[in-house]
């Protein structure tokens, strides 16, 4: 939001000191804290002690870290969506009245999936309360307008094709004697044996990765599941097969010869070892080798690992619990809906009513 906001139509505004510390900047989290503006929230007169200044840093940064750094940046580009709206149709976005709100959403209905249309509300509604505007998402002109879409358009979300085991097979199959081919078995099995997220996957040191002889703990320092760090260890057992993920693992470092930073890194096409991967670049491997081993590459994501490992469980009978506890999903239901995807052919009912 930039400085000329304040100016919409039928906008209230802000003391100054206020909308600097209170509204969303482009990152989407609360600009600094200067010396003017702590001042300015205190009585005429007071005295204002020296460390408050930099407490107030301090406050922010731990207000900053309350979300992960995704959720606060797609927070900031909503909002900016909506203020830019909000300016082409007259209207103001800081406060937004509840009928702004519903028309917005009506307006991109078209184009955007449910799911996108409930996060920009929640972002909407996470930088009013910023900049001390309460709304309540429960308003009729809110909360009818998204009963109605989820009617009309139905609440159903695209998932990423799931990597199976046989699928995750043909996969591996793909690569070859290069150090590439070494890193991305490796990143492969490693995600699927330990039902990691993409982001989880690039975040792994060496030091949060023993190898044991039952096979591999991985320590997940921090997670989507787990914001506070209080992290988790996975156990990744030896197979003794083509596919072992621990003898995956041991392969990559044997060829790096690194043994301490990131695990997972770059490789230039002159084979040179680069700087740790980006979880969108897991993404870009997955496709690429899907592509390479005939399957439709953009039906896969660096999620589809993780939903392989869900998936392949339940085929093969394993209990929910158990998945749950490798996977650490919260909800039941979204480890049911692997279940259900799992046990989709476990009979041919076609065949038994005699077609």
């Amino acid at each position: 939001m930039d400085g000329n906001s304040d100016a919409e139509p039928g906008a209230v505004a802000e003391p100054e000191p206020i909308r600097v510390a209170r509204t969303l900047d482009e990152t989407g989290a609360a600009p600094a804290v200067t010396a003017r503006d702590v001042v300015a929230w205190h009585a005429p007169g007071a005295t204002l002690p020296v460390d408050l200044v930099a407490l107030a840093g301090q406050a922010r940064a731990f207000a900053e870290g309350a979300r992960a750094e995704a959720t606060r940046k797609a927070y900031g580009s909503d909002w900016r969506q909506f203020a830019t709206w909000c300016r082409a149709a007259g209207l103001a976005s800081l406060p937004a009245a509840p009928e702004t709100v519903g028309l917005y959403l009506t307006a991109h209905a078209g184009h955007l999936a449910i799911a996108t249309l409930t996060r920009r509300l929640s972002s909407i509604a996470v930088a009013h309360r910023m900049a001390g505007h309460p709304m309540d998402t429960r308003h009729p002109m809110i909360r009818d307008v998204m009963r109605g879409l989820r009617r009309a358009h139905g609440v159903a979300q695209d998932h990423a094709e799931v990597l199976t085991v046989p699928l995750l097979q043909r996969v591996l199959a793909t690569c070859g004697g290069r150090l590439i081919d070494a890193r991305d078995r490796a990143l492969l099995l490693l995600a699927f044996g330990a039902a990691l997220r993409r982001s989880e996957l690039v975040a792994l040191d060496h030091a949060d990765i023993a190898v044991v002889p039952e096979g591999l703990r991985v320590t997940i320092q921090r997670s989507k599941s787990d914001q506070e760090g209080e992290g988790v260890v996975l156990a990744v057992g030896r197979t003794g097969t083509a596919t072992c993920p621990v003898a995956a693992y041991d392969a990559w470092l044997a060829a790096t010869g690194l043994d301490e930073g990131a695990v997972f890194r770059g490789i230039t096409r002159h084979g040179r070892i680069g700087a740790r991967l980006s979880a969108d670049a897991v993404s870009e491997i997955v496709q690429k080798r899907a592509a390479a081993a005939g399957l439709e590459a953009g039906l896969f994501s660096g999620h589809s690992m993780r939903a392989g490992f869900a998936t392949s469980a339940a085929q093969a009978g394993i209990e929910e619990r158990v998945i749950m506890r490798q996977t650490r999903h919260r909800s039941a239901a979204t480890v049911r809906r692997y279940i259900r995807h799992g046990e989709l052919f476990a009979r041919n009912l076609a065949r038994e009513v005699g077609l």
